[in-house]
């Protein structure tokens, strides 16, 4: 597979795509569309309409600038802005999945952040000698955080920690690179 190829599957299978919130704006004008489409059918056929009729509402948009103060206006406009801000940021920031790309030899993998996390916790317990159960590590973009919470009387050094940590992380090559935070969080000093 060539070079090109291979970084686009990785990218796809690290990437979200956009789908959900391009699907959530078009139901929403699709929305819109038929409830206009009704309001005109039912002006045409001289039923009662659901919220305002075609007409008195057309009319009351294009009067609204001589009846409306010019600060709902201002209001509405930054509203609309806002919505508009937000749409446009989603359709072009790429959305993440929680994987990472890990580089195998001459090969490149994609990895669960789960995957990378449960391996992390495992290396660190055997090195370590503390239970699996008292190792929690969370993998998230650029950051690993693990919180070590060893039984009472069982003698942590922090740095060492740290070191296999750093160590570990950097045999698997992610990409985007991470940042490792360790904490021993003693039981008679946690936080109430």
């Amino acid at each position: 597979m060539s070079d090109s190829v291979l970084r686009t599957v990785v990218r796809r299978e690290t990437h979200s795509p956009r789908t959900v919130a391009m699907l959530v704006v078009v139901v929403l004008l699709l929305l819109v569309l038929a409830y206009a489409a009704v309001e005109i059918v039912l002006a045409l056929t001289g039923a009662a309409p659901l919220l305002a009729a075609p007409g008195p509402a057309l009319q009351a948009v294009v009067t609204a600038p001589a009846t409306l103060m010019p600060a709902a206006f201002i209001a509405a406009g930054v509203v609309l802005a806002l919505i508009g801000l937000l749409v446009l940021i989603l359709a072009l920031k790429p959305g993440r999945l929680s994987k990472h790309e890990m580089q195998w030899g001459e090969r490149a993998v994609v990895v669960d952040n789960g995957v990378v996390a449960s391996a992390l916790a495992q290396h660190l317990s055997n090195e370590s000698g503390i239970a699996r159960d008292d190792i929690v590590v969370g993998v998230a973009h650029r950051t690993v955080d693990v919180t070590v919470r060893p039984p009472v009387g069982i003698p942590v050094d922090q740095a060492q920690l740290q070191r296999t940590v750093d160590a570990e992380i950097a045999t698997y090559k992610l990409s985007p690179s991470v940042r490792t935070v360790v904490r021993v969080q003693r039981p008679d000093t946690q936080e109430s």
